[in-house]
């Protein structure tokens, strides 16, 4: 009975995307300056013929929805229980974060396209055999609340070559996320090709494609992480207390993978995470914030990263362990964020002059 209402609500979910639309990217309206030829109903398979002519990328991605599609059910049934492990850099592991990591280092080595994979619970490059691209991921982002049930997910990031240190997150062929919640989602972005594109995973095991987004605008939807900055970094303070004041809706859940999916599935919103005296960065940007910053920005939204008013795509990776803090959102949203922090925002000042004296 639960099988068949679900199946119903993922076929009307399906149906009410795919109704009247065609190829969405064809619409005019806001969407019209991105011309998108992926139609809304295609397989996963069908929408990477379209995405990109690099057959080697096409198999590992396939390869990766396979990897997630698995994980989405051991996450269900999978112990949450703690385990004595740690990783080199101090974090506790589950066990459910140890299944995803084995899943997903397999999937790449039997990929056969690609030659180093590094996650954060092996943190080091392990060479898998194919050649092609590099892989870091991210297993279980959030796995610490997978016994709350709240959504968790995987995060990746693809690059082309053989090396994952000494390259930027604007290199990347592509980045995609799992997302294990009521539903289980798949969501990606190809490098060239436009917007950030949904996949749903349905009672057959296959990815339809049920939503792409090409536009993040302005709206009143904040994610607050490391709060507790704010006790010594006067700016996130005065930023937070902005937030409230004009009454934003707060959406936060502690897992970095709902908390920046919101913000391209409702196509608004903000996502921080900031540093302070007393709290230092968590975030690694070759596992989750160069992967994530290629996802928002196709989507047509921005990112602020390490402290210098510039795109998480930008910043140097130097190191398998380095770490940031970061914005996520709309650009408007991303501005507020630079001027909060920093006192400007040079990247966006401009157009925004030029939109204000347009004979200029």
């Amino acid at each position: 009975m639960a099988t068949a209402f679900a199946s119903r609500t993922q076929q009307a979910c399906v149906a009410k995307a795919t109704s009247g639309k065609g190829v969405r990217g064809m619409r005019v309206g806001r969407r019209s300056a991105v011309q998108t030829q992926a139609k809304i109903g295609d397989s996963l398979a069908e929408f990477l013929v379209e995405a990109t002519p690099d057959t080697k990328l096409r198999q590992l991605l396939m390869s990766m929805s396979e990897a997630i599609r698995t994980i989405a059910f051991k996450v269900r049934t999978a112990s949450c229980a703690g385990t004595a492990c740690v990783n080199t850099f101090g974090d506790e592991q589950l066990a459910v974060d140890m299944l995803a990591d084995k899943l997903l280092f397999e999937a790449l080595r039997f990929s056969h396209v690609c030659k180093y994979a590094c996650s954060e619970e092996v943190p080091e490059p392990v060479d898998v055999g194919g050649e092609g691209f590099c892989v870091a991921f991210d297993p279980l982002d959030g796995s610490s609340i997978v016994d709350t049930n709240f959504a968790v997910g995987t995060i990746f990031g693809v690059w082309p070559g053989d090396k994952l240190k000494d390259i930027t997150g604007r290199e990347q062929a592509a980045a995609g996320m799992g997302i294990y919640g009521p539903r289980t989602v798949f969501c990606l972005a190809v490098a060239g090709y436009p917007g950030c594109h949904e996949f749903l995973l349905m009672d057959d095991g296959k990815w339809v494609h049920v939503k792409e987004t090409t536009e993040i605008g302005e709206g009143k939807l904040f994610a607050p992480g490391n709060l507790r900055a704010t006790f010594d970094n006067p700016a996130y303070e005065r930023l937070i207390s902005h937030y409230l004041g004009e009454k934003y809706t707060l959406r936060y859940t502690g897992g970095m993978v709902p908390d920046v999916f919101q913000i391209i599935v409702k196509e608004k919103g903000v996502f921080t995470n900031v540093t302070s005296p007393s709290t230092k960065a968590k975030l690694r940007i070759l596992f989750e914030v160069a992967p994530l910053a290629l996802m928002v920005e196709q989507a047509g939204g921005a990112s602020s990263c390490d402290g210098l008013c510039k795109s998480a795509l930008d910043v140097d990776i130097k190191g398998y362990d380095q770490r940031t803090q970061v914005c996520f959102g709309s650009i408007g949203e991303v501005r507020r964020f630079e001027e909060y922090l920093y006192g400007n925002s040079p990247r966006f000042s401009v157009p925004n002059e030029l939109e204000a004296n347009p004979r200029q």
